[in-house]
């Protein structure tokens, strides 16, 4: 199969960049992208990274090779609907939704179902929109594959180029099996991360003494609280079920660790702790993953005048791009008050080697 024509449906964050990175890294020129708003359309045709832009589904989409579906599940049933039966023999359609069972379930379901492989790119950022897309959001990222009952395996190899051309690994997964795993490390996170902010919220006096002093360490474990709730709302109801059950499972670790303190149980409490410390530990760090990592650096400094434009230049003359720098006021369980924000893994290596060179306590997030 030769790709000619790739159409994009939905021009977010996701979509626009996935249409970056099929121009930019494989040098795809026809691609074709629907979406509601103007604006992205216009952007993006302006700046050369489609080659069309409607705002409805037309000839133009149908006649696609691949066509990816880059919008929450509810409304990618409702394109899938709309697209069945139109599009041209053998073309591919794909989502990139973050939850694969009930999508999976409904092509299925289909008479005559279309050749459908769900997918969900492990890659993101809590911003949104086109204008914070970019081309390598998917370098080093897990692509997650679960093809429905009517895909022919030479479709799935090769989507699977493809994906490996934008950059990003192919892992083929089970529809039932990804929302399994991925309720347990991405959906109940953001749910838990959500109730530790309101918790926060509820719990604080009126002069908001809890939300002043939850800066530092509580407000990067709650970091992802910040992501978009109406795509969160669509992402837990339709996983619901699974969701449910993890929560379950997360509240029985909770009561459990009740229990050890109802009881004084210091064996049980430190090997909560410890069991956790080791397990997270192990955790690859070359990889990227559902929940963006911070790419952050904290340097323990001296607060004199001038230490903040030091660093700066150090790593400006090495050609490090810092995208943030602030000094941590709560860090009772940090180390160092410099905190500086780079734009990826690679920058935060070379900036660590750096200032450990030049005398600089650094440690790595």
């Amino acid at each position: 199969m030769q790709v000619e024509k790739i159409s994009i449906i939905g021009l977010g964050l996701i979509g626009g960049s996935l249409a970056k990175a099929l121009k930019e890294k494989l040098g795809i020129e026809s691609i074709t992208a629907v979406d509601i708003n103007e604006k992205s359309l216009s952007q993006a045709l302006k700046e050369g990274f489609i080659k069309e832009g409607f705002t409805e589904l037309n000839e133009s989409v149908y006649n696609s090779d691949i066509i990816f579906i880059c919008t929450p599940v509810k409304d990618a049933v409702e394109y899938i609907t709309r697209l069945h039966g139109k599009v041209k023999a053998g073309c591919i359609l794909t989502d990139t939704a973050s939850t694969k069972g009930e999508i999976i379930d409904y092509v299925n379901s289909l008479d005559n179902p279309p050749c459908f492989i769900g997918g969900h790119p492990m890659a993101g950022t809590e911003k949104a929109g086109f204008s914070s897309s970019f081309s390598h959001l998917f370098e080093n990222a897990y692509y997650i594959m679960s093809p429905s009952k009517n895909c022919p395996e030479e479709s799935l190899e090769y989507l699977a180029e493809i994906i490996r051309g934008i950059g990003a690994i192919p892992i083929k997964l089970d529809s039932k099996e990804h929302d399994i795993i991925t309720a347990t490390i991405s959906h109940v996170p953001h749910v838990i991360a959500s109730a530790l902010v309101n918790l926060v919220k509820f719990s604080d006096s009126p002069d908001g003494k809890m939300q002043t002093l939850a800066a530092g360490g509580f407000k990067d474990i709650t970091r992802i609280a910040s992501s978009n709730p109406k795509m969160w709302e669509n992402i837990i109801l339709s996983n619901k079920e699974i969701v449910k059950s993890t929560l379950n499972k997360f509240t029985e670790t909770i009561n459990t660790f009740i229990e050890y303190i109802d009881n004084e149980n210091s064996n049980g409490i430190y090997n909560f702790f410890d069991s956790a410390k080791k397990f997270r530990d192990s955790i690859p760090n070359n990889r990227k993953g559902l929940i963006e990592p911070q790419n952050e650096l904290i340097v323990d400094v001296v607060d004199k005048p001038g230490i903040i434009g030091e660093i700066a230049t150090i790593l400006g003359n090495n050609g490090i791009n810092i995208k943030n720098i602030n000094v941590s006021n709560s860090r009772e369980f940090e180390q160092g008050c410099l905190r500086i924000t780079l734009p990826d893994s690679g920058s935060v290596a070379e900036a660590y080697e750096l200032l450990a060179k030049k005398g600089y306590k650094v440690f790595k997030i």
